[in-house]
């Protein structure tokens, strides 16, 4: 059966898939999909390809946790990179954000989330365990707790700070350009590359 204003169920499928997206409604999903109807065949194809691919044959640095097309990412293997600083994010949207402010040269460690009891989160979900590691290695001299300043964010630096704690290590926070219960997904270049320059000994 066929929804108001569709007269194809392939149309009305590929509608739903797009607005399965993130930000994307129904409105654009249609517009979308009416877009790649009108495209050459080579292009959607490529285009769909393109997305399998990424699904299938996409790494995660062991190091650092971020996505590369084979083994260890290009932030971890750039020797111009200070191996000494590491700076904890919670997802890859967080290290493009950094790197997009060209303020930071060290290196990173993706959690992968943060800690979240109402959503079933706990430390044992995360890469702290991972971290851990690195810093028995005995080749960081810094932390930086680059969280969003959330609740969740809060409880998540507290806890590596007590885990980081055990090594003879520096822990510093970003500075509180980035304001309360913001993501640093969406704070704009110029704070956040400023909160990363002036960070601070974290406090707990």
């Amino acid at each position: 059966m066929f929804r108001r204003n569709y007269s194809s169920s392939l149309l009305e499928e590929a509608v739903d898939q797009l607005s399965s997206l993130p930000g994307v409604g129904r409105r654009t999903a249609l517009r979308l999909a009416l877009h790649l109807l009108g495209q050459p065949r080579e292009n959607v194809e490529q285009f769909a390809g393109s997305l399998v691919r990424l699904k299938r044959d996409i790494r995660h640095c062991p190091v650092c946790g971020m996505i590369s097309d084979d083994g260890t990412c290009p932030v971890c293997g750039d020797a111009r990179r200070d191996p000494s600083v590491v700076c904890v994010v919670e997802s890859l949207r967080d290290v493009l954000s950094i790197e997009n402010t060209g303020q930071y040269n060290g290196r990173y460690h993706i959690l992968g989330g943060i800690i979240s009891p109402i959503d079933g989160i706990g430390p044992g979900d995360l890469r702290i365990h991972e971290l851990n590691d690195r810093l028995a290695a005995g080749d960081i001299a810094e932390v930086i707790l680059a969280l969003s300043t959330s609740m969740e964010g809060e409880t998540t630096a507290y806890y590596l700070y007590k885990q980081i704690s055990r090594y003879p290590v520096k822990v510093t926070a970003i500075a509180r350009g980035v304001g309360f219960g913001d993501d640093l997904e969406y704070t704009d270049e110029l704070t956040l590359g400023r909160s990363i320059a002036n960070r601070q000994l974290f406090k707990p």
